[in-house]
C-alpha cells in the first residue's frame, strides 16, 4: 500500500493551470488519506476556476492510479483564501526615498540571484502608478483567478510576478488613484493572490515615504529592507530619508546597493565614476548594515532590461551580489510568523 509520502510525490507532479506551478508548491493540498486501496485528496478552491478544478480532479486521479494498490482515488475541493494558504518565509522590501535610482532593476536582480540559487520566488510590483517589473520579465499574460483569488504569472525562469500592470487593458495605461486605492490594491496583492510556498517574496516599492510604502511596511510582514541609492549627494541626502522610515517601522535594513555606481570601459580596463564618486560606503554606514552592491551602468543589462530577459543577464557582478545577499538575509533575527 503506498504512503501519504509517496501521494504527496506524485502530486508533485501535477501542474497548476494558470501558474505552472505544483500543487504541492502553490500549498493546495490539504488532506490525503489512505485506506482500503482508495485514496482521499482534499484540495483547496482558492483562486481556481471551476474548469481547473475539473482538470486538476482528471489530473490528481490519473497520477494517483500510477501507484500500486490503487484501485479508487476521490478529489474533493475544499473552499479556503489565499491569505489563509501562503507561506512565504521572508519578504524583502527594496526602497529608496527618491525615484530614478533604479528600484525595479535591483528588486528583479534580486529575485533572479535568489532564484538562482534555488529558491522558490516571487515579486510583488508595489508601485501601482509606475509598475515596470513585467517589461523586465517579458511577462504580458493576463493573471488567471476566480471570485476567491488571483493566481501570479510566473517568468521564463519561474519567479512568480504580480502587477497592476498585468491587469490593465493596455500597458500604457494609466492608474490615477488616490493613496487610500494603492493601499489597498497593495493589500490585495498581498492577501488576495495565491502566492503558495515561496522562500522569498521581494516588494519593488515606490519611491519616498508615504502612503505606498507605508502600506508595506505596515500590513506585510516583511523579513528587511534593501536601500537602493546611486553616488549622487542630493540623491544620498533622500535615502537617508528611507532609511530613517525603516528604522522608525522597527524593519531591519538587509543593506545597501549603490545602482549606477560606475561605467566600465573594457578598451581601458578603467572603470568611469560617471554620476561623481561612489558613496556606497557612507550610504551603508550610515544604514548600519553591509553593502551589498555596486551596480555599473552596464549597457547589456539596460538591453536585457528592454527585451524583457533581465534573467538573462549574468555577470561577476551580480554573483557577487547574490553571495553578498544571501549571507545577509541569513543574518536576519527570526520572524514571528503572527507579524
Amino acid at each position: 500500500m503506498p504512503t501519504q509520502e509517496q501521494v504527496m510525490e506524485i502530486l508533485e507532479t501535477v501542474i497548476v493551470p494558470g501558474v505552472n506551478r505544483s500543487l504541492v508548491k502553490m500549498n493546495l493540498v490539504r488532506g490525503v488519506s489512505i485506506a482500503d486501496g482508495r485514496v482521499d485528496v482534499t484540495l483547496c478552491s482558492a483562486a481556481l476556476m471551476p474548469g481547473a478544478q475539473k482538470w486538476l480532479n482528471g489530473k490528481v486521479e490519473e497520477a494517483s492510479r500510477e501507484l500500486d494498490g490503487i484501485s479508487e482515488v476521490n478529489v474533493s475541493f475544499a473552499d479556503s483564501t489565499p491569505k489563509e494558504l501562503n507561506e512565504v518565509g521572508n519578504v524583502i522590501a527594496v526602497m529608496s526615498g527618491k525615484g530614478g535610482v533604479g528600484k525595479p532593476l535591483v528588486a528583479s536582480l534580486i529575485a533572479v540571484a535568489l532564484q538562482r540559487r534555488g529558491y522558490e520566488v516571487g515579486i510583488l510590483d508595489a508601485d501601482i502608478t509606475g509598475p515596470s517589473i513585467p517589461r523586465m520579465f517579458g511577462v504580458n499574460a493576463r493573471p488567471a483567478g476566480s471570485e476567491s483569488g488571483i493566481l501570479p504569472v510566473l517568468s521564463r525562469s519561474g519567479v512568480e510576478v504580480m502587477s497592476m500592470n498585468l491587469l490593465l487593458g493596455r500597458e500604457s495605461d494609466a492608474v490615477i488613484w488616490r493613496g487610500p486605492l494603492i493601499g489597498k490594491a497593495i493589500t490585495q496583492f498581498w492577501e488576495e493572490v495565491l502566492w503558495g510556498r515561496l522562500d522569498y517574496l521581494v516588494v519593488d516599492l515606490p519611491p519616498g515615504t508615504a502612503d505606498a510604502p507605508l502600506t508595506v511596511l505596515q500590513t506585510l510582514p516583511v523579513s528587511g529592507v534593501v536601500i537602493v541609492s546611486t553616488p549622487q549627494d542630493l540623491t544620498s541626502m533622500v535615502v537617508r530619508k528611507a532609511v530613517n522610515m525603516a528604522r522608525q517601522m522597527d524593519k531591519p535594513i538587509i543593506g545597501v546597493v549603490e545602482n549606477m555606481s560606475y561605467l566600465y570601459v573594457p578598451e581601458t580596463d578603467k572603470r568611469m565614476e560617471i554620476f561623481g564618486r561612489s558613496r556606497g560606503e557612507e550610504m551603508a554606514a550610515a544604514a548600519g548594515a553591509p553593502l551589498l552592491a555596486q551596480l555599473p551602468v552596464d549597457p547589456e543589462l539596460a538591453k536585457l532590461c528592454d527585451e524583457g530577459e533581465v534573467e538573462l543577464y549574468n555577470t561577476e557582478v551580480l554573483a557577487g551580489f547574490g553571495d553578498s545577499l544571501s549571507q545577509a538575509v541569513k543574518a536576519l533575527p527570526e520572524r514571528d510568523e503572527h507579524d
